[in-house]
């Protein structure tokens, strides 16, 4: 009966950080700032990720305010940039790189 729970518990605790690594990705979310923001916002990623902290982009993305916090932070912005499959990327991506991560974006 032990054997079979350490089993069990061993494919729960994969899985779940399987289905966490596949939601959203910092990559795509520089790739997709390069492709739809950048111009719009006339600054590369790690100046607009840096206008906040890690703990300010969380506490942003949890009220669910991140795509007014871009269309302020960039108000050129188009919608058609903020659809909601891109948001937590977008998040990823700002969280990332944010002032008080010390990384720096290529872009």
């Amino acid at each position: 009966m032990n054997k079979i729970a350490k089993i069990a518990l061993g494919a729960t605790l994969i899985l779940s950080l399987g289905a966490t690594a596949a939601s959203a990705d910092a990559a795509k979310g520089q790739k997709l700032f390069s492709k739809k923001l950048k111009r719009a916002c006339g600054a590369n990623g790690g100046i607009i990720a840096g206008k906040h902290t890690q703990d300010e982009w969380t506490e942003i993305e949890d009220a669910g305010k991140l795509k007014a916090e871009i269309k302020k932070i960039c108000p050129k912005v188009k919608d058609r940039a903020l659809k909601t499959k891109y948001m937590k990327d977008y998040y990823d991506f700002f969280h990332d790189f944010a002032s008080d991560s010390g990384n720096v974006p290529s872009c």
